[in-house]
């Protein structure tokens, strides 16, 4: 099923008390995009929280791979109401189990200092002097070209997406899981890949495991951020990048941590044709 809109992917049915149910755009890749899961668990979540507390942070573990097929399941608990904060937990559910547990924190906000130590990143070609690469209608992208261990690009959802800080949260959610895992590749011995290479010479059979986002400050997601990641290294066949997203006038939007597994495909026959394991 294709979305049109960024409110298709919103367009949560409730099925019984805190219990929603909401559809898969259908990607270019065999699996749900990880970032439309993390992006529905919030909204499920945001639906049971009174609009004077808005989340801070979203801790998100993948579990299995989506089908695009199928409904996704969204289940949460109300973990604690509080006077300052609010906890939910979001289970992601399809037909063979579960494939996502999400944590979500709720803050309600404070008068206190404003301060951000970190340098806008220099020399950054503004979006419009860059090239398209977008693999979906929800998304703009217009990747940095460079070298070393960063990746960079400027992405925005398509808009309008209203006056709702909920939702601009919820496109900031899907946007932040989609560099990732290139973040980490920059780091392997075997390098990043051309995407365009096909199946047959793609050297890497990778998963999202989990996904970190604190959220710092406002701003529209549907407005051109950039979010700036850079691969850490892999360990044991995982790999971990951090990064920042900016909007262009230098405001540190939000930070992004996320564990990516990276095993490399084998080929035992030596006829050229590529094997890997799930996770």
């Amino acid at each position: 099923m294709s979305f049109e809109t960024f409110d298709d992917l919103l367009d949560l049915a409730e099925h019984g008390p805190d219990t929603y149910v909401g559809r898969s755009a259908v990607y270019p890749w065999d699996r749900v995009y990880g970032g439309q899961v993390v992006a529905q668990g919030l909204w499920a979540a945001i639906r049971t929280v009174e609009p004077s507390h808005r989340v801070h942070s979203v801790h998100a573990y993948f579990i299995r791979g989506g089908d695009q097929s199928e409904p996704i399941r969204f289940e949460v608990d109300r973990i604690r109401n509080g006077r300052s904060f609010v906890t939910r937990r979001v289970v992601a559910r399809q037909s063979f189990g579960a494939i996502l547990n999400l944590s979500a924190s709720f803050h309600r906000r404070e008068e206190a200092p404003d301060t951000t130590a970190l340098p806008f990143p220099a020399d950054v070609p503004p979006p419009e002097e860059l090239e398209p690469a977008d693999w979906g209608p929800l998304m703009e992208r217009r990747p940095v070209p460079g070298d070393g261990p960063r990746v960079r690009s400027w992405l925005r959802v398509v808009g309008p997406l209203g006056e709702d800080p909920g939702v601009h949260a919820v496109a900031h959610a899907y946007a932040s899981d989609d560099l990732a895992t290139e973040a980490v590749m920059v780091t392997h011995p075997r390098g990043r890949p051309d995407w365009g290479s096909g199946d047959a010479e793609w050297p890497y059979m990778g998963a999202s495991l989990d996904h970190t986002v604190w959220f710092h400050r406002d701003a529209p997601a549907d407005d051109w951020l950039l979010h700036d990641l850079r691969g850490v290294g892999v360990y044991g066949a995982r790999g971990l990048a951090l990064g920042e997203v900016w909007t262009r006038d230098g405001v540190h939007v939000a930070t992004i941590a996320q564990e990516v597994l990276l095993r490399e495909r084998r080929r035992p026959d030596g006829d050229g044709t590529t094997t890997g394991s799930a996770p």
